[in-house]
């Protein structure tokens, strides 16, 4: 399993935005307390209903006008993507249709389906 650590700058509300994001990714945990909150995410690409739950606690209070494409805003301003497991492989694939077919979907989507995507895929 990869790990993830994000070094982030706050202006203000620091230990509350390291709080909720260690309360949503499994074995986080916070570094230093101070406006720079660096700490350890696990599981930066989702399987299965981590997606779903992924999507579900950081767009909440965010900014629903720039989802897309699995990218959204939290409540404290900052953008992620939530990437399904298994997407670098459809998108990476060797046949261009394929891919192509995987990647229009993907452009299409607010929050990945990766049952969609492969779909796509396929044909």
């Amino acid at each position: 399993m990869q790990k993830i650590t994000p070094f982030l700058w706050f202006d203000g509300d620091a230990e509350e935005a390291a709080n909720f994001y260690v309360s949503i990714f499994k074995n986080s945990k916070i570094g230093r307390h101070c406006p720079l909150w660096k700490g350890r995410l696990r599981d930066p690409r989702a399987a299965g209903g981590e997606v779903d739950r992924y999507w579900e606690k950081l767009s909440e209070g965010g900014d629903e006008t720039v989802q897309q494409c699995g990218w959204l805003k939290d409540k404290f301003g900052l953008s992620w993507q939530i990437v399904p497991a298994g997407l670098a492989e459809l998108l990476g694939d060797k046949d261009p249709e394929r891919s192509g077919r995987a990647m229009q979907a993907m452009l299409l989507m607010k929050k990945l389906d990766i049952a969609k995507l492969r779909q796509a895929h396929t044909g």
